[in-house]
């Protein structure tokens, strides 16, 4: 009795499992379909980026060759052409080139690049804030003291690796004003930090010695 019961049982969920397939059969094909779709978009969309990245590095080495062979207008189009493609790795390298290597000098087109991989690449925070790092670094011969301290605001607000970084360079600059007591805080700032950079944190400890320790 029982085993005629577990037959019946077995059948009557089979026969359950056929009526949801016959009576679903459009909307399973429906979402059978969309899968094989979205997988092979998954994969296209790869191989596409993967081809661009390959396109991208070919680029930027295209735009060294021409630099070293004295082609700088031919460099210049290309590495604004590798920053307007939004690359995370090869946009902020190539405005790196351009400053390093002084092929672009107008501070105005600098920083509205500099503000472009910024606000429009998907960075994560330590390269962001490196980005910004460089973009005050760049600046600290001609900013404000306001511009400076708000350029470098996202770093020293928060606890990232690059914060010693910031708060040294914002020390030197009053230091190069002769603004030793706003210099002095930044510095006091450093040596406070639970981490941060050994480098840094040894600079500062000398340039504390140095300044404002009484012999």
């Amino acid at each position: 009795m029982d085993e005629e019961i577990s037959i019946i049982n077995s059948n009557t969920r089979l026969e359950n499992i056929k009526n949801f397939f016959l009576h679903n059969k459009k909307k399973l094909i429906i979402i059978l379909i969309l899968i094989i779709i979205f997988i092979f978009s998954f994969f296209i969309s790869k191989e596409i980026n993967s081809n661009k990245k390959i396109e991208i590095s070919n680029k930027y080495n295209e735009a060294i060759l021409s630099f070293s062979n004295g082609n700088t207008q031919r460099a210049e189009n290309i590495l604004n052409y590798i920053i307007d493609e939004n690359d995370n790795t090869y946009s902020p390298l190539a405005l790196y080139f351009l400053i390093d290597n002084e092929i672009m000098i107008s501070r105005e087109l600098i920083n509205s690049k500099f503000d472009k991989i910024i606000n429009d690449l998907d960075l994560e925070n330590e390269i962001k804030f490196l980005v910004i790092y460089k973009k005050a670094l760049f600046n600290s011969d001609f900013a404000t003291e306001n511009e400076l301290i708000d350029i470098l605001s996202p770093i020293t607000n928060s606890e990232s690796i690059w914060k010693s970084h910031a708060l040294y360079l914002l020390g030197e600059y009053f230091m190069s004003k002769n603004e030793k007591q706003k210099a002095k805080e930044f510095y006091e700032k450093i040596l406070a930090l639970s981490s941060g950079n050994n480098k840094i944190k040894s600079l500062t400890q000398k340039r504390f010695q140095n300044e404002f320790v009484e012999q």
